[in-house]
């Protein structure tokens, strides 16, 4: 049966963060806030873990992970970052923004799409998930908590943990996230690709080189 934190929003108690970073080291799964939804989180080099979230969102081998990143130095740790992508990174993040750029070595052939060798990265603007990160020292491997044959990700921690609380070790109560996913950027070519419109405005993009402004963001 999993535990469950209240962890305040925009203040996390530190001793409640560390507890759910114990949980993570020990191998386990958690539902955990993010400024785009909910989120089913585990440590990145946890295999057997990783096949729990795929389990819980009946996903196959195909699936995409993303890693959730404290900033942008744990990003170029884990993927191919070159300067245009790293200024328009910097200019988008914290927030609801999910990029796809080549992985790196640190990055498990697991986790990689096995085609193209890529890696979807993203800075939360979430305080919570922010002190999970901080604390744990390392990038959370994550899937949005969207249940099979749902559309839409879960929303209340209450009814995350009465239907998952067999599954799952911990879910973290941050109050009310939304529902709208990120918006995907494919930052593989030369010019950036919006393949999924989510909570992060699209019109940002359209030409080479372009840099929007973070007031924009």
């Amino acid at each position: 049966m999993s535990q469950f934190f209240v962890i305040h929003p925009e203040n996390p108690q530190l001793r409640l963060v560390r507890h759910a970073v114990e949980i993570l080291n020990a191998g386990g799964v958690i539902a955990y806030p993010t400024d785009s939804g909910y989120a089913l989180g585990c440590h990145i080099g946890d295999k057997t873990a990783m096949e729990r979230i795929r389990s819980i969102r009946r996903v196959d081998a195909t699936h995409n992970f993303t890693l959730v990143c404290r900033d942008l130095s744990e990003i170029s740790l884990y993927a191919s970052v070159d300067n245009s992508n790293f200024r328009l990174i910097k200019a988008l993040t914290p927030g609801p923004y999910t990029f796809i750029l080549e992985a790196s070595r640190e990055v498990p052939r697991r986790l990689q799409n096995p085609k193209r060798k890529t890696i979807g990265l993203r800075i939360p603007a979430n305080a919570i998930a922010q002190a999970l990160l901080a604390e744990l020292q390392g990038p959370l491997m994550s899937s949005t908590l969207i249940l099979p044959g749902e559309t839409l990700p879960m929303t209340d921690p209450y009814e995350i943990r009465e239907v998952l609380e067999h599954q799952l070790d911990l879910v973290i109560d941050g109050g009310f996230c939304g529902v709208e996913p990120t918006t995907v950027v494919d930052l593989t070519a030369a010019i950036p690709e919006v393949v999924r419109q989510g909570l992060g405005a699209s019109d940002l993009f359209g030409t080479a080189g372009f840099i929007p402004s973070k007031t924009r963001a």
